[in-house]
């Protein structure tokens, strides 16, 4: 079943409706270019396409109320595991009455600043000062410049000004740290014990920046540059929304870098999202999923995945279920499939987190 579309970054901001979408438009915080909107209609009709993952089968709690801005729903309780394979344990380290997911153009796996800097993180936009938060309780192990070069007091250290914690559970009998980088000011000290939601500083552009925001990392085993992982598939996703998980590989299961994908809510296909495969460097896949797209805070319903590849035109449908991954794979000889997750049962939280001594 071979079916496509096109190219570039997603949408930073999903919002509920098409207002609050242009509300947050309207305010000019992205420091890059944020792509959201429709583009010119489709040539091609498209085939009606059923459903293809099973529905729901347990009750999901009650949702929370809003937050002030109304822009997204509250987020699940963390640690939300729906599926044996899932770890959404942290929560976001930006307020939830701002808009406080990535841009689109800085996911994990991307390439920005060189050809051969690929990036770690996700770059969350936020207003110089606005209080950065701890994701998950733990403990302060760094605090100051220097933590790319391990050199404390480095100012010219692309980081920034940055915290690292060490968190109280783990995945697998693996430390689990996050880090919180480009501050202008750090309001923890190392040693220290925060919990979930504790400002440990505020947002800023220090190290190597293109405006204010905040760069989170979560890093699993060692706290090193090369053990990385996509922090949105750790960061719970917002009440009645899901996240889109993808494997796009050749004919021999290599994966294929940076190939710019298109995402549309069905029927309406606004607004568009883009998100762009793993580019070749330090990053690293889920253990489970070995995926090399991420694309998460998207409502629940039917969307068109779209790209081009060897000059063809390639198309295919989900359908995205709230609190859960969609994950689907790709293979140039074998076309799409997409795959459900293990069915969920009534004790999965907390899910597989083990304390840390």
């Amino acid at each position: 079943m071979s079916l496509f579309i096109l190219t570039s970054c997603t949408s930073a901001s999903p919002t509920a409706t098409a207002e609050t979408t242009q509300a947050v438009e309207a305010t000019g915080l992205n420091p890059t270019a944020v792509i959201a909107g429709a583009t010119e209609p489709e040539a091609e009709a498209e085939q009606q396409v059923r459903p293809t993952i099973a529905p729901f089968r347990f009750v999901l709690p009650t949702p929370g109320a809003e937050p002030v801005s109304g822009w997204r729903p509250p987020l699940y309780p963390v640690p939300w595991a729906v599926s044996p394979y899932d770890h959404f344990y942290l929560a976001r380290p930006i307020a939830a009455d701002n808009v406080n997911w990535p841009l689109a153009e800085y996911r994990y796996g991307g390439v920005f600043f060189a050809p051969n800097i690929v990036h770690t993180g996700v770059d969350i936009d936020a207003e110089e000062g606005a209080p950065i938060l701890a994701a998950g309780p733990g403990t302060v192990v760094s605090a100051d410049w220097g933590l790319f070069s391990e050199i404390p007091g480095n100012i010219t250290d692309p980081y920034g000004m940055a915290v690292v914690l060490r968190h109280d559970f783990g995945y697998k009998g693996q430390t689990l740290y996050t880090v919180y980088a480009h501050m202008s000011e750090i309001k923890a000290v190392v040693g220290q014990h925060v919990e979930t939601g504790d400002v440990l500083g505020l947002v800023g552009d220090t190290g190597i920046t293109t405006g204010p925001h905040l760069h989170f990392e979560v890093r699993m085993g060692d706290n090193t540059f090369f053990r990385t992982y996509n922090p949105e598939l750790w960061t719970a996703p917002p009440q009645g929304w899901g996240v889109l998980v993808g494997r796009l590989t050749d004919n021999r299961g290599s994966w294929l870098y940076q190939l710019p994908v298109d995402v549309r809510p069905m029927p309406s296909e606004v607004p568009l999202r883009k998100v762009i495969t793993y580019a070749e460097g330090a990053v690293n896949p889920d253990p489970y999923y070995q995926e090399n797209l991420v694309l998460s805070d998207l409502p629940a319903g039917l969307y068109k995945i779209a790209f081009e590849y060897e000059e063809r035109r390639l198309q295919f449908w989900v359908d995205i279920y709230p609190g859960q991954i969609t994950y689907f794979t790709f293979n140039t000889e074998d076309g799409f499939e997409v795959l459900s997750p293990a069915v969920p049962t009534l004790d999965f939280l907390p899910g597989t987190a083990t304390p840390i001594p």
